[in-house]
């Protein structure tokens, strides 16, 4: 029997002070959902001997947009807020992350995983009445990853090919 992958299985990292050394903050508390949208784009030709059109991938934009109840005192909240607060543009919004595959077995407690580079979007801080806040928000994928490992436990990025 196949194995299933459960969601929590599949760990995003985010590097919350990219200014300095990296510190590796789980996205996790308060997010309650997140997925990678890999937004391809295409081209699409219909050649003179045909009734049907060959559709090329020609790159992908990948996003990750995160609906995030808030949280004071959680690293990302804090990292997000303070990007939220300054109105962050350009490389005043960008970091990097880790995907994480927990599914898979670890090795010396390293798991394999990418390392990507990217841009913060904040997209919304708001609330109804009576309700939680939320502080949504998107990670804008950036150039090719780096695979390698990553040990959940000692926070600790390790590269084995290289990326941009």
């Amino acid at each position: 029997m196949t194995a299933r992958i459960k969601r929590s299985q599949v760990a995003t990292y985010l590097n919350t002070t990219p200014s300095s050394a990296a510190t590796w903050s789980l996205i996790g508390d308060g997010i309650t959902n997140l997925k990678e949208s890999l937004n391809p784009k295409t081209s699409s030709e219909t050649y003179i001997t045909d009734n049907v059109a060959t559709i090329s991938v020609d790159s992908y934009a990948p996003t990750m947009p995160a609906i995030a109840t808030a949280k004071v005192g959680e690293a990302v909240f804090e990292y997000i807020r303070g990007l939220r607060d300054a109105k962050a543009i350009l490389s005043d919004c960008e970091t990097q992350i880790i995907n994480v595959a927990l599914y898979e077995t670890p090795t010396a407690g390293a798991y394999p995983a990418t390392q990507q580079n990217c841009s913060i979007q904040v997209d919304e801080f708001s609330g109804e009445g009576g309700v939680k806040m939320n502080q949504n928000f998107t990670i804008n994928f950036q150039g090719t990853p780096t695979q390698g490992t990553f040990n959940p436990s000692t926070k600790t990025w390790t590269a084995t090919t290289g990326g941009e």
